[in-house]
């Protein structure tokens, strides 16, 4: 399921996936007194699906895999820096010797980097891009890329519907916290300024779903209902929250939707139609990429990068995959043939016939 590396429920406060044996560490070399190390992830938040799902299991099987005896330490901030930064701060006080870190605001967290760095703790920015400090790794998706393709997607849509230049399209961007969601709204502007009308255009605090809503009932009430012939949302919850708005307001027809990280609940709207789009990142590479540079890391090596991304301050070694655009026709072929999902967890209910309709079975 690895692809070519080109330039990807909520969790108690502070527990530990496995035991630790903290009292045992030495305060230098952060070993237990049988060798043992410890590997720390910090994932961000849990109302989009994929962190639980699949980020936080990946990584620890990768890692259980390579490391045996390795320790392990998992946490989820739930979307709450301050709570990130206790988490990060205790992981430390408990001798981790890795972190790897998705930060909740990854312009704000170079203090923590930083004192891990003063312990001589690397860290792997994974799949948000930590700015302000130098650290050992970056491991996410081509972002840019992303943006790119859901722009692509839309405007397709949008022409093959005969919609373009006729209405006005609703851009919901991630998260402001988030540096990828400036990276995908780039992308995305790259491709559809000058070819679409933008009538509003808004930043999502959390990536929130219930946001999202609200969001697209104002522009519904702004633009008229008429008047809205494509959404560009950054990612799937956020389209879920848009076409339940779009629903309220009684569309006789939902125009088109972009999404991303194909969470279930999408793939099932993209194949009654609902949604058009979903961008599938390969989760698994990117989580077992990062298990594999925190192992290694563990062990006091430093494996060679493909390739860096200046963050502001400098150039950080990082390894990049590449998104993959999904519609319909396309979820056989990627998102069920990689075992992401099994056919019979999409094809349920009324799905059940839009997948024959595609092959799926």
């Amino acid at each position: 399921m690895h692809r070519g590396w080109l330039a990807v429920t909520t969790a108690a406060a502070l527990a530990a996936t496995l035991s630790l044996s903290a009292c045992d560490k030495n305060e230098t070399t952060g070993d237990t007194g049988d060798g043992k190390k410890t590997i720390a992830l910090f994932l961000p938040e849990s109302k989009t699906t994929r962190y639980e799902a699949f980020d936080r299991p990946l990584f620890e099987a990768k890692t259980k895999a390579l490391c045996a005896d390795c320790e392990l330490l998992y946490f989820n901030a739930d979307q709450d820096a301050a709570k990130q930064q206790q988490q990060v701060e205790a992981a430390l006080t408990q001798g981790a010797d890795v972190l790897v870190l998705d930060a909740v605001d990854a312009a704000a967290v170079a203090p923590l980097v930083n004192q891990a760095k003063q312990k001589k703790v690397p860290v792997i920015a994974y799949d948000r891009l930590i700015s302000g400090i130098d650290y050992a790794y970056y491991v996410s998706f081509n972002n840019v890329r992303v943006g790119e393709m859901q722009g692509q997607a839309l405007l397709d849509a949008l022409t093959a519907k005969g919609s373009l230049g006729k209405g006005q399209v609703v851009f919901i961007n991630g998260s402001p916290t988030d540096p990828s969601s400036a990276d995908y709204k780039k992308g995305a502007h790259s491709v559809l300024d000058g070819k679409v009308t933008v009538g509003r255009e808004f930043d999502t605090p959390d990536w929130s779903p219930d946001k999202a809503q609200q969001q697209m009932e104002q522009a519904i009430t702004a633009l008229g209902r008429d008047n809205v012939v494509g959404v560009l949302s950054a990612n799937d919850g956020m389209a879920g929250g848009a076409i339940a708005a779009m629903k309220r307001a009684g569309f006789a027809a939902l125009p088109p939707i972009t999404g991303q990280d194909a969470e279930l609940a999408a793939v099932q709207r993209i194949l009654t139609g609902e949604q058009y789009m979903t961008i599938y990142l390969d989760i698994r590479a990117e989580a077992e990429k990062s298990a594999e540079l925190a192992v290694a890391l563990a062990k006091g090596e430093q494996p060679s990068a493909p390739a860096t991304v200046d963050n502001g301050t400098a150039k950080i070694p990082s390894f990049l995959l590449d998104p993959i655009a999904v519609t319909a026709d396309k979820i056989k072929d990627t998102i069920v043939k990689d075992g992401f999902y099994k056919a019979a967890d999409i094809c349920t209910g009324e799905v059940a016939a839009a997948c024959t309709k595609q092959g799926i079975s």
